[in-house]
């Protein structure tokens, strides 16, 4: 099964992973300086955020693209039990 993100939904997932990782860059430095824990903590909370929704956001894309195959008779032969419990397991991977 393949992603495909196009247009904005890349858009969306690239300014998500975008922000995750300024917030992570921003963490770090705050350790090195030594700065508040509450802090730190609520830095790295807010990243945490963008990574899951990043996630969801690619799993969303990609159980839309499966839907669309399966309607379409596109599908790669896979059994639709299969399908859905690797999507579900992807899904439950960022619970």
């Amino acid at each position: 099964m393949e992603v495909e993100l196009e247009g904005a939904d890349l858009k969306a997932v690239l300014n998500r992973l975008r922000r995750a990782q300024g917030q992570i860059s921003g963490v770090i430095r705050m350790i090195e300086e030594g700065r508040d824990c509450e802090d730190v903590v609520t830095q790295l909370a807010a990243a945490s955020r963008a990574l899951d929704r990043a996630g969801f956001a690619i799993i969303a894309t990609g159980l839309q693209q499966c839907v669309i195959d399966m309607e379409s008779g596109r599908g790669n032969g896979e059994d639709p039990a299969e399908m859905r419990a690797r999507l579900e397991k992807l899904f439950l991977s960022l619970a």
